[in-house]
This record gives structure tokens, C-alpha cells and sequence, in this order.
């Protein structure tokens, strides 16, 4: 029988949207968050020279990541966001993904049946490697312009808390978090002896002129912030699985049993295709997701056609957009029905944890602007009829 734990663990919504998206070909999907661009060609002919010779694509490598690999990450953290990890007493591990290195540091920071305080809407695989860990999820209310509520976060602070984790910008909602937020979050967590979890996967897909900011780089925060990055989303590489993490040197032994048991080492063949997009650098990745703007606003003006039926705040970052719908219907019934009568696939809101009456929520970035924008003309197409 399934371990008790694992059984309320929420089941993943992305394939079930996917299951009903493929009984229905023609389809837009506006659902899964992936970028609609291929990674840079040096990662595919870096691969092609690396299989052409003796790189030990086929051995074990360091449970944390290759050195060369490791030491491009560190150059990019010491020139993007202020953290110079060896001077910071911190380490970067590397990982198949983001999401395990969120897992590695929720398994090494708490035990069964602590508390980790997380930001609603939230990023729901968090929310599930929470569960799976055995550890509780707080959930925090954000404003309605899904920015932190820095009170609310204070009061949900209790004995058993280990963690507060942020995401921006963010997934589901597009939010940009100010600096002052992030860093009073990261002061709040230094002073009641907690870890601040900083997911910064979106960290270059930014609109209107707002920046980025890592709490990561602050001074005295590199004991207690564990920084979380990807190479899927910029890079176009969410198939290679590669994403690191910036953790304190105290937490790399436990890390390092935890992912030895589960990964032993990074794929040796996805470690060449990240240092050589790396080696490419982050203007190329900039220079594609410029356009996404545009996008958004072209998103942004269809939506607001449904008039009051339709609520939302002005994403900043990322390439998400939820938004609240005034309607009886579930969230869950309007996606079904946009896919099976409107050839539309978005997500539920309540996947992310957001529980103030329906929401949706739309991907932008995943199709060239011309497919978004006739995937977003059905979507309103369809809850104009769906809504009456």
C-alpha cells in the first residue's frame, strides 16, 4: 500500500492537462512553462564533439557537478548576482534540475513534521517536495498584487518553522519581488534562525525596466540563503535537466548524502550542454526573451476584452499570467471545457494553491507570438461564451 504520506500528496496537474490535450488534436496549449525557443547550437555541437572523443560521457563524475561546469556557474553568480560563493563560505551543487535541488535542501535543513512557510500562490512542486519530505507547508497569503505580505509571513512563524521560501519572479503569478521585500525576508529568516529559499529560475525574464535582486548577496546572508537557479527556462534546456544551487558550506555534507543516493552525480552528457551554453552567455538568452514583452501585453490587452468577468495584476517577470474569473464554475471544469470546446489548454489556479474563488492560469512564453496570440484569442473566446 502507498505510504500514507505520498497519498495526500496532490497529483500533478500538467498531465492531466496533457492527457485531455491530446485527445483533442489542434489543441493550443498555454499550460506547460517552457520557453518556445531551442537552446544555443554550441550546446548541441559541444555534445557532438564531446560523444566523438573521451570526455567520460558514459562514467560517474563529483556528486556536485564537474569543476569546469562549477567553476563557469561561479563566474556568471560573481558577475549576475553578486555572490561569490568561496568568498561567501557557501558552495554551488549542481543538479538534475531546480526542482532537486529544492528537495536536496528541503531533506537536509528539516526533519519529519517541520514547517516550511510557503508564498500563495505557489510554485505546487514546491508544495509537493514539502509533503513528500514529510515536512508541513505553511501557506502565506499574498496581496492582491501578489506581492509578500511581510506580517503575515512574521505571524506564520512558529517553533517548528525551518524555511521561507520565495520565488521571483514568480511562478505562477509573473510577480517581480522588490529588493526591500526580499531583503526584510531574508533579515526576518537571520534573526529567527530560519533558511530563506530563493528560486530565481526566471531570474532574466523581466518586463517594464524592473531588475532582479538575490537575497543571496547580501552581506551575512550567505549562512542561512540557499539561492536556486535553472538553465530550462533561459536557456530553452528544460529537457537537459540542469539547474545548481548556491547552498552554506554547513549543509553541503547532508547535501551531498542526498543526492549521491539519489542522482550520484549529474548527467555527465547535460553538464557539457550547461557549460557550453554558459560559455555562450546571458545576452543571448536576453535577446529572445526581449519579444516576450510584446507578448504579454498583446495577452494582457485580449484578456482585459472580458471587462469585469476577468481580474488580474500586470505581470512583471516571468511569462505567466493569473487571473481571477467571476464565475460559480470551477477552475478545473473551465479548463476541461476550454480544451474539449474551444481547443485551449491552460491551468487551474488551485494547482498553485490559490483559493480565492476561480483562476486560471496562462503560459505565454511556451509558442512562437503568433500561436500565443491565436491560443489566447480562443481562450477569450471561449470563456466570453463559458462566463454567460
Amino acid at each position: 500500500m502507498i505510504a500514507n504520506r505520498i497519498q495526500h500528496v496532490q497529483a500533478p496537474v500538467i498531465p492531466i492537462v496533457g492527457r485531455w490535450t491530446s485527445e483533442h488534436p489542434g489543441t493550443i496549449s498555454l499550460g506547460q512553462g517552457v520557453v518556445h525557443y531551442a537552446p544555443p547550437s554550441e550546446v548541441f555541437q559541444a555534445v557532438s564533439e564531446a560523444a566523438g572523443q573521451d570526455h567520460g560521457l558514459d562514467r560517474y563524475g563529483p556528486v556536485v557537478g564537474n569543476e569546469r561546469l562549477i567553476d563557469l556557474i561561479q563566474q556568471k553568480l560573481i558577475a549576475e548576482n553578486g555572490i561569490d560563493p568561496e568568498a561567501d563560505q557557501s558552495s554551488v551543487v549542481c543538479s538534475a534540475g531546480s526542482n532537486m535541488g529544492f528537495l536536496n535542501a528541503i531533506l537536509a535543513i528539516a526533519d519529519i513534521g517541520d514547517e516550511i512557510i510557503l508564498l500563495s500562490p505557489y510554485y505546487f512542486n514546491h508544495h509537493m517536495a514539502i509533503e513528500i519530505a514529510g515536512c508541513r507547508a505553511v501557506v502565506v497569503a499574498t496581496d492582491d498584487q501578489n506581492q509578500p505580505d511581510l506580517d503575515a509571513i512574521g505571524d506564520a512563524i512558529t517553533p517548528r518553522t525551518k524555511a521561507i521560501v520565495t520565488v521571483s519572479p514568480n511562478n505562477p503569478t509573473g510577480a517581480v519581488y522588490s529588493q526591500s521585500d526580499l531583503a526584510e525576508i531574508n533579515l526576518m529568516c537571520a534573526a529567527r534562525g530560519l533558511y530563506h529559499l530563493s528560486d530565481e529560475a526566471y531570474e532574466y525574464f523581466l518586463h517594464d525596466g524592473v531588475r532582479h535582486y538575490s537575497p543571496g548577496s547580501a552581506v551575512g546572508a550567505s549562512e542561512h540563503t540557499i539561492s536556486l537557479y535553472s538553465l530550462s527556462k533561459s536557456y530553452g534546456m528544460a529537457g537537459w535537466r540542469i539547474g545548481y544551487s548556491v547552498v552554506p558550506n554547513h549543509l553541503v555534507e547532508g547535501i551531498r548524502k542526498i543526492q549521491d543516493t539519489n542522482l550520484i552525480c549529474p548527467p555527465i552528457v547535460c553538464q557539457v550542454a550547461a557549460a557550453a551554453a554558459l560559455e555562450v552567455g546571458s545576452d543571448w538568452c536576453r535577446e529572445r526573451i526581449a519579444g516576450l514583452t510584446a507578448v504579454r501585453d498583446a495577452t494582457l490587452g485580449s484578456l482585459s476584452e472580458l471587462g469585469d468577468r476577468c481580474r488580474f495584476a500586470v505581470p512583471r517577470g516571468a511569462f505567466y499570467v493569473l487571473f481571477q474569473l467571476q464565475t460559480d464554475q470551477s477552475d478545473m471544469t473551465l479548463v476541461e471545457s476550454l480544451i474539449r470546446r474551444f481547443s485551449v489548454a491552460v491551468l487551474p489556479g488551485s494547482a498553485f494553491g490559490e483559493s480565492k474563488g476561480c483562476s486560471l492560469r496562462l503560459s505565454y512564453g511556451a509558442l512562437d507570438p503568433q500561436s500565443v496570440r491565436e491560443g489566447v484569442g480562443r481562450l477569450r473566446d471561449g470563456l466570453a461564451k463559458l462566463l454567460t
